[in-house]
């Protein structure tokens, strides 16, 4: 029996992505793809998960590319643009699992410094009953030791846990420590994975005071 849901953040809370603000940016599409192919990559955002600090970071891409120095303090300075907004039908799922009594936590990876400012941009994330956030211990998925963190913190049975992020590597890794765990495409195929868990089941009628109290109706959250 599941007793408690794991969310990932980025990609099925809210969406980020840098080429949010790098496609106003840049004049072509494959100008922006070359930079963040080559120069602001995934593996070196991966250091800033891991709160690696951004002045070293930083510096160390401008003393290789000077000639995007301006470009690369965007990453930190405008990032708030990399957000379209939450994704409103996952916050409602949250809410509901709230409503419902179960324990919710966040396993992300994320900067420490850059969540603080989540957490005041996106109120619903303050909902979570705990969280593991890499920045933070200094542990990013998919290293075993952030999923044996969650598991010992929280005490939980990995077979009492379901997990949801949208990076599949990140779903294989909890599954290699026991976890139960799917990968996010939509919030309607989350909402079948936990009904098919028995932990999202159809409101009775008794349940459902026909208010919509989701992030699609009074939640605080908004789209930038």
């Amino acid at each position: 029996m599941i007793k408690t849901i794991v969310f990932d953040i980025g990609g099925v809370l809210v969406d980020w992505n840098p080429r949010y603000l790098y496609r106003d940016i840049f004049d072509t599409e494959e100008e922006m793809e070359f930079f963040l192919g080559n120069i602001c990559t995934k593996d070196w955002n991966h250091t800033l998960d891991l709160g690696r600090p951004w002045e070293e970071a930083a510096l160390e891409l401008v003393t290789k590319h000077p000639e995007y120095k301006e470009h690369i303090y965007m990453y930190w300075d405008r990032w708030l643009e990399m957000f379209s907004g939450p994704i409103h039908e996952t916050v409602d799922i949250l809410m509901d699992l709230k409503k419902r009594g179960l324990r919710v936590l966040a396993l992300s990876n994320w900067n420490d410094e850059k969540f603080e400012v989540a957490l005041k941009e996106f109120p619903f994330l303050r909902l979570f009953d705990g969280r593991i956030v890499s920045g933070e211990v200094k542990l990013a998925k998919p290293d075993p030791e952030i999923y044996k963190l969650l598991l010992t913190t929280f005490d939980l049975n990995p077979r009492e846990t379901f997990f949801v992020d949208d990076v599949m590597k990140n779903v294989e890794a909890a599954r290699a420590q026991g976890i139960e765990a799917v990968q996010f495409t939509t919030p309607k195929a989350l909402e079948d994975a936990l009904t098919a868990y028995g932990v999202y089941p159809e409101l009775d009628e008794s349940e459902d005071d026909g208010a919509q109290s989701g992030c699609g109706g009074s939640c605080t959250c908004h789209s930038r």
